[in-house]
């Protein structure tokens, strides 16, 4: 019967598939590179056990449990049960895993397991991209981004959150004392069974008064007063929409020319201020170069780190962060004293001359002060301070700051490349996670997790800036 619309073949009928499993897969699919890839490197100099048991059933290899997780990473299946069932459907699997089907638990097993080891294969792969000179540029921009652990924020306790929450457990225990008092003056004859439930609500939250007591001494002794209990590395970090979220701070340094990752690294310290040069090694070291430029947002502004480049040959581009309130009270902020290197003097708006007084220790730094002593005649004093004189900071080192400034200054464009390479990963493989992000716990943990991410991000753009036939030639040769 004709029904005018592309129809199917009947499904009993006898078809002749390819003989081979091998003709189901195409020569430029992105699972024949994840074959070449494992099997080209030496498994064991990367930390895994590639020598079996001489008793027991025997293990899989861990190329192959390698080959699962990068195939699941990178098609965006990264369950174990998922994976377990696709290794019994999925043609693609079935041809790189040789037809071997491992349960769930194997699979977890080896990726709770290998952390470190998985770690290094993603480290791997990045030494592949610099033998193909993908990383020409010798410039990064670098940048953080929240992802969400396996810890809810009610799961998350600090202080503050502590303190409201038995607050809030005595306020419903008076109130239930309060209804039972008033169904005890009205004695019906249903009072009882009305008052045996409010008493029973009552021991429960006495129950977890005691529960949250126990977090309290565990806040204590915590370093950054915090405690999770779901996950106990993952922490309470702000987001740009000033809500919290519970989870990781992952740090990434993304190659300015083909936006592939050259170093990251997950850190559950809610801000970025001291991981500018941290980066900044981590990929000057991935790339093998002496000169390193990095471009990062005004979040790490901080200029113990700008120096710490400085001294490691990486220059850095960084906008500074406006803390003082001066321009919003309508007086003179600091920009608009020029410092003079050659006499050691800051010039005011009126052309004054404010030199060097003294210096003194501040949070470990050295710290000059200059002020003029012509302000008190001065006839915008009331525009510039409301003290007896306008006195100027000076951070031993800011030279370093004035001169990447004028950097800043030369190129004016040059944030508009750190937008356009650095959040464009953490957006890609924040849509792969989807809505849970991690699925394992501890920061160890989370750390292989994000490395399989991150491997999958750079193969996929390796495949497609390169190809797949010419990357899995580089890979055996």
């Amino acid at each position: 019967m004709m029904t005018g619309f592309i129809e199917g073949e009947d499904r009993i009928q006898a078809t002749l598939f390819p003989e081979q499993l091998d003709g189901y897969v195409g020569e430029d699919n992105p699972v024949r590179v994840i074959d070449v890839f494992v099997d080209e490197m030496y498994l064991a100099n990367l930390g895994f056990k590639t020598i079996p048991a001489e008793v027991g059933r025997p293990a899989y290899h861990p190329s192959d449990m390698l080959k699962i997780f990068i195939y699941g990473y990178l098609n965006r299946v990264q369950s174990s049960r998922r994976l377990e069932r696709e290794a019994g459907r999925n043609v693609e699997l079935m041809w790189l895993l040789k037809r071997l089907a491992p349960n769930f638990k194997t699979i977890a097993d080896f990726r709770k397991n290998n952390t470190k080891a998985i770690i290094s294969v993603c480290r791997e792969f990045v030494v592949l991209c610099r033998k193909l000179n993908l990383f020409s540029e010798s410039f990064v921009a670098i940048d953080g981004s929240k992802f969400k652990a396996v810890n809810s924020r009610d799961r998350n306790y600090t202080q503050g959150k502590l303190k409201k929450r038995l607050k809030q457990i005595d306020a419903s225990i008076a109130e239930y004392l309060k209804q039972i008092a008033t169904i005890d003056h009205r004695n019906g004859p249903t009072s009882k069974p009305n008052t045996e439930q409010l008493k029973e609500k009552i021991e429960r939250l006495k129950e977890k008064i005691k529960c949250l007591n126990k977090i309290g001494e565990a806040l204590d002794t915590a370093p950054d007063k915090q405690v999770s209990l779901t996950d106990p590395d993952a922490r309470s970090m702000m987001t740009r929409n000033t809500k919290s979220m519970v989870g990781y701070n992952v740090q990434s340094a993304v190659d300015v020319k083909n936006h592939l990752i050259v170093a990251h690294e997950v850190t559950n310290i809610g801000n970025d201020r001291r991981q500018l040069s941290n980066m900044g090694k981590q990929a000057k070291a991935a790339m093998k170069i002496d000169m390193l430029k990095v471009i990062a947002d005004k979040g790490y502004y901080k200029g113990e780190e700008i120096l710490a480049c400085e001294e490691t040959n990486i220059t850095a581009f960084v906008p500074k962060c406006l803390t003082s309130g001066n321009k919003a009270k309508g007086l003179f902020d600091k920009s608009d004293f020029i410092y003079n290197a050659k006499e050691d003097v800051y010039e005011c708006p009126v052309g004054e001359k404010a030199p060097y007084r003294f210096s003194h220790q501040e949070k470990g730094r050295i710290i000059k002060r200059y002020w003029s002593s012509a302000c008190s005649n001065c006839s915008l004093k009331s525009q510039c301070t409301t003290g007896k004189y306008r006195r100027i900071s000076r951070w031993e080192h800011e030279d370093v700051l004035d001169a990447m400034e004028k950097r800043l200054q030369s190129e004016p464009n040059i944030m508009n490349v750190r937008k356009s390479t650095v959040e464009h990963p953490f957006g890609t493989i924040k849509s792969w996670m989807g809505h849970t992000h991690f699925q394992m716990r501890t920061l160890e943990k989370v750390s292989t997790e994000m490395s399989l991410h991150v491997l999958s991000y750079n193969l996929k753009r390796a495949i497609k800036i390169v190809g797949a036939k010419p990357l899995m030639m580089a890979m055996r040769a």
